[in-house]
């Protein structure tokens, strides 16, 4: 959203703005994705396939012969037939700095390592993932209790900055090759990943506690049963929850909701 914005506030043309579907969300109320309701609000046309892939959408974007696609966090893999038709090709802004974390939860795996340092990337698109030049590039710090949520919400911001400058001195801009020896893949996270026993060393359950925000969370065994963890921290060598939420119920702090437990 942050770059939608950002684009439109710099006088860009945004001929189409292409997004998932809406999808069952809260209480299985369906729910447009963030970037409809910002372009909404912006006056701009939606378009929401179900696949990136799917014949219509290269049919669309052949009809309004784009002279640029920018793509921020899609969610798919943008086919070659797509890539081909903008005039002056596809940037991407990517969450991480490349060759670093590639993929599709370059945020999430950043906190999981233990990175002190992520940024944002902006590249050039090829057939590969995340794999193309790199055009510029940004360092940001990683708080040492921060978690994907509120890490996300900063490198948006940033990457939304980036942009725009980017854009602005697109034809000045010279591509440097990534590293490729030097890639590492951010693989798309799993329920199970949330799912951690006592066993597992305190700092690993506190990274993956801040990491695995909004989803799929942390969930520890107590005597009330399995318990997801939104914030806590490490005494000692042991991982202590502060908040934490019973399935059906609100977030509420740890004490009150395990006692002695």
């Amino acid at each position: 959203m942050p770059s939608l914005r950002a684009l439109h506030a710099a006088g860009h043309e945004i001929q189409l703005v292409i997004t998932q579907p809406d999808r069952p969300g809260h209480r299985m109320k369906v729910t447009p994705p963030p970037v409809k309701v910002a372009a909404q609000e912006l006056g701009l046309e939606v378009f929401q396939p179900e696949r990136i892939r799917a014949p219509e959408v290269a049919g669309r974007l052949n009809q309004l012969g784009p002279d640029l696609l920018v793509v921020v966090a899609y969610g798919q893999i943008v086919p070659p037939s797509v890539l081909a038709i903008p005039k002056r090709g596809a940037v991407n802004v990517h969450a991480s700095l490349l060759p670093r974390h590639r993929g599709a939860a370059p945020i999430a795996h950043a906190i999981l390592a233990g990175d002190h340092q992520t940024g944002v990337t902006i590249m050039r698109m090829d057939e590969q993932l995340d794999h193309g030049p790199v055009l510029a590039a940004r360092t940001m710090e990683i708080g040492p209790r921060e978690d994907a949520v509120a890490l996300t919400a900063r490198l948006a911001e940033m990457g939304a900055e980036l942009l725009v400058e980017a854009l602005a001195q697109l034809e000045d801009l010279r591509p440097a090759e990534q590293d490729h020896a030097r890639a590492t893949v951010a693989a798309r996270l799993h329920r199970e990943d949330g799912e951690l026993d006592w066993g597992v060393p305190a700092d690993e359950i506190d990274r993956r506690v801040r990491a695995l925000q909004p989803w799929p969370g942390v969930t520890l065994p107590t005597s009330r049963g399995r318990v997801k963890v939104l914030r806590g921290h490490v005494e000692a060598d042991r991982f202590v929850p502060d908040v934490v939420q019973l399935p059906g119920r609100r977030p509420a702090p740890a004490k009150q909701v395990l006692g002695d437990a």
